[in-house]
């Protein structure tokens, strides 16, 4: 429910006035007094599906843009009219739940903060996010994601974009770049000063680490992630929801991503930074063309009707670039999820293999253990190594019989795939 005041140009009291009288809208006049070019202020309760259409309907009555309109929450409302009202529009479809057009806009400016909070807040995530990555602390990733500012300017540039406001949407678009500039280069320059300096141990492997390897070689689930950061952070500032945790979400498809990038680079792994780099940017759009789309769909369009037409065309290109260059870098995710999928194939015949070959010809051996080691031609890794750990009781075994059961392995291993596999065997003395 809303509660809005309303400031009544001269000449426009009787034309206002009819307007809510057919709308079925209760409301209470006050004379203005400060000699300004009002004859009065007008209070009414709406609901919140109705305050769009009331107001689209009393800008035709004569409101200057030098007017003010103010719109608050309301508790309770106690009226039949108002009652009345709320059944009108209350009709169960999409458009029943979001807020005005007016209030969409004022909420997207409040999301995008100052340009210097904005680039404190982004630097600071970004470090955090890299000192949580190169710790492995989920935990201290996760509050990198709180701090973010980027669901304003991410959903700033979409409401810009379907309402026609040209300032919002620029905005929007320089603060996300701005945003993943930042990011990447934060990162970058602390994982150079903590490597330098020794901080992390000397000749850290990144890809050795869990936080840091998921994000260097990113898959097609990862999109679902943007996609849905989109839509729900759209649907949260539409129908007035807390954006606090979608904000979270948002954060979380670009913050992390971007700070693995940087130190992949600061690392000297310019290679293996391709995959998270993708990462970034493609979360970026789709964030971006679910927001478009999820606002087109719960109704909005532009205030001026002459302007509906034209940004209409304008939005269902910009869709159709965005779903375009997604589904170009989907594919280069599809390709690295393809490729970690034969990589776990290959990991399971490798098993079977194994199992099978000390179940049938060396069963003095217990099978204990197999990793297979990938090499490093980010984001595109093949299996290089396949270490095997087996065992057995001490003088169970000699060095010719370990080496032909490494060879028989090789060999068969190797039949799984078409790269160069080294498989290496280990022996483990087991007292019972």
């Amino acid at each position: 429910m809303r509660l809005v005041q309303l400031t009544i140009p001269t000449g426009a009291r009787e034309a206002i006035l009819e307007t809510l009288d057919s709308e079925g809208v209760d409301y209470v006049v006050t004379d203005e007094t400060s000699g300004r070019e009002y004859t009065g202020v007008v209070y009414f309760p709406l609901p919140a599906p109705a305050v769009e259409p009331v107001l689209d309907a009393l800008q035709q009555e004569g409101i200057e843009e030098d007017a003010y309109t103010v719109v608050v929450d309301a508790e309770t409302v106690i009226s039949r009219k108002f009652d009345a009202l709320r059944q009108e529009y209350e009709n169960g479809d999409v458009e029943e739940d979001r807020i005005s057009r007016q209030e969409l806009r004022t909420h997207a400016e409040e999301l995008t903060p100052t340009l210097s909070i904005y680039v404190t807040l982004t630097v600071v995530s970004a470090l955090v996010a890299t000192a949580g990555l190169l710790l492995d602390s989920p935990a201290v990733v996760v509050g990198s994601m709180v701090i973010a500012p980027l669901i304003g300017p991410a959903l700033g540039a979409s409401i810009g974009t379907v309402l026609n406001e040209r300032e919002l949407l620029i905005s929007g678009a320089k603060h996300q770049i701005l945003g993943v500039v930042l990011a990447i280069s934060s990162a970058a320059i602390m994982a150079w000063f903590v490597r330098v300096t020794n901080v992390v141990p000397p000749g850290m492997d990144i890809a050795a680490v869990d936080e840091i390897a998921e994000r260097l070689t990113p898959d097609l689930l990862s999109l679902v992630i943007a996609l849905g950061a989109g839509v729900a952070g759209i649907l949260s500032i539409s129908t007035g929801v807390s954006v606090a945790l979608v904000g979270v979400m948002i954060a979380a498809a670009l913050i992390p991503p971007a700070a693995a990038a940087g130190i992949a680079i600061a690392f000297g792994r310019p290679t293996a930074a391709i995959g998270s780099t993708v990462l970034v940017f493609v979360n970026v759009l789709s964030v971006n063309l679910a927001g478009l789309v999820t606002l087109w769909y719960a109704g909005y369009r532009p205030e001026n009707l002459f302007d509906r037409a034209s940004t209409q065309t304008r939005v269902r290109r910009q869709i159709a670039a965005l779903a375009v260059v997604v589904l170009v870098f989907s594919v280069f995710l599809g390709g690295i999820t393809y490729n970690s999928y034969t990589a776990g194939n290959f990991e399971q015949d490798a098993r079977e293999e194994v199992e099978m070959t000390v179940q049938e010809e060396y069963s003095q051996f217990e099978f204990l253990t197999l990793e297979v080691q990938l090499d490093d031609n980010y984001p595109f890794r093949d299996p290089d190594r396949v270490v095997i750990t087996v065992g057995g009781p001490p003088g169970s075994t000699s060095a010719a019989v370990l080496e032909e059961f490494q060879t028989l392995l090789q060999e068969r291993i190797s039949q799984h795939t078409d790269e160069q596999v080294t498989v290496e065997v280990r022996f483990v003395n087991r007292v019972t």
